[in-house]
């Protein structure tokens, strides 16, 4: 079977998943009526889905991923200061869930422990195609602290979204706004420190224990903290 018949079949099973998710969450009872209701012979189903719902749910989540990179590809990024494109990709993500209660099935689902690892991989590599749409090309530590900095901020202001009743949802913007201006005060920060002279000082040193320390990425994702080149 080809990649695209594979990614046909999936695709089939996600969209008569969506609307049981509600109601079953993101669970085998959801996986089932998906199966049955698309026709899809129930080996190949499990062979696509092993983990059945929760490898639909991922799918869900990386679909969301790859619609917001096409409109952050369609926007116009370069009339933007860096902390309104952030500010945009981010709302441009929540905006692209349209169902709330699609998130928070799976959010509880990926709250697990037995799925934590799963989620945080979803998160960060939310973040990263952020970064990258908007054109991050740092190649040292910075790669890693902007997107577990923004993991950060986006996985609250997905929780402060799940809970907002406010029209429009301009609570969450707020929130948004709040958090992602702590972070660039947090920039500024850090930039006026390495400016200065005890920063220049201990400029050398601090590199040379980041690169003793060589952090990884959250457990659970593949690879090391070494930023890939895009």
């Amino acid at each position: 079977m080809s990649d695209a018949s594979q990614n046909d079949l999936k695709t089939r099973l996600l969209e008569a998943a969506e609307m049981h998710v509600p109601f079953d969450g993101w669970s085998e009872a959801t996986f089932a009526a998906a199966v049955s209701e698309t026709g899809i012979d129930p080996t190949v189903a499990r062979a696509l889905c092993p983990r059945g719902a929760v490898d639909l749910a991922v799918a869900y989540h990386k679909r969301g991923d790859s619609q917001m990179t096409a409109a952050l590809a369609e926007a116009d990024l370069d009339a933007m200061k860096i902390r309104e494109k952030i500010t945009f990709a981010v709302r441009k993500r929540l905006e692209i869930c349209l169902d709330r209660e699609v998130v928070r099935r799976g959010s509880t689902l990926f709250a697990m422990p037995q799925h934590a690892a799963q989620g945080a991989e979803l998160i960060w590599g939310t973040c990263d195609a952020i970064w990258t749409a908007i054109g991050d090309t740092s190649r040292d530590f910075n790669w890693y602290s902007k997107r577990a900095t923004l993991s950060a901020v986006y996985g609250s202001s997905v929780l402060y979204w799940l809970g907002d009743d406010s029209e429009g949802n301009t609570a969450t913007w707020a929130f948004l706004d709040r958090r992602i201006e702590n972070v660039m005060q947090f920039e500024k920060t850090k930039a006026q420190f390495k400016g200065s002279p005890i920063g220049k000082m201990m400029a050398a040193p601090l590199e040379m224990l980041e690169r003793i320390r060589a952090p990884k990425a959250p457990e659970g994702m593949p690879g090391s903290w070494t930023p890939p080149r895009h």
